[in-house]
């Protein structure tokens, strides 16, 4: 039960700073400031954060026009389900 709240603890914060790194990013693209990279965000997806990244999308009206961003966050967002879902299935056993 510990590894299961650690792994909801795990994707809560990770979900949350990619939400958040979307708006900075989107901020800083309007001031022409220093942006967040794009390897970090598909990082961030990649390691359980697309749901943060897809919900700042469509929250901040950014990259929604971007070929990888539209196809592939969403894509990863699927392998995030899968993947932690039968984590929590193997750990819930």
């Amino acid at each position: 039960m510990f590894f299961i709240k650690i792994l909801v603890l795990y994707l809560l914060v990770v979900n949350l700073v990619a939400y958040v790194w979307m708006g900075a990013d989107k901020r800083r693209a309007r001031s022409r400031e220093w942006r967040v990279p794009e390897k970090r965000l598909f990082l961030t997806a990649l390691i359980g954060g697309a749901p943060g990244i897809w919900a700042g999308m469509y929250a901040y009206k950014h990259k929604t026009r971007h070929f990888t961003f539209k196809y592939g966050i969403p894509l990863l967002l699927i392998v995030n389900v899968i993947v932690f879902w039968k984590l929590f299935r193997f750990v819930g056993e």
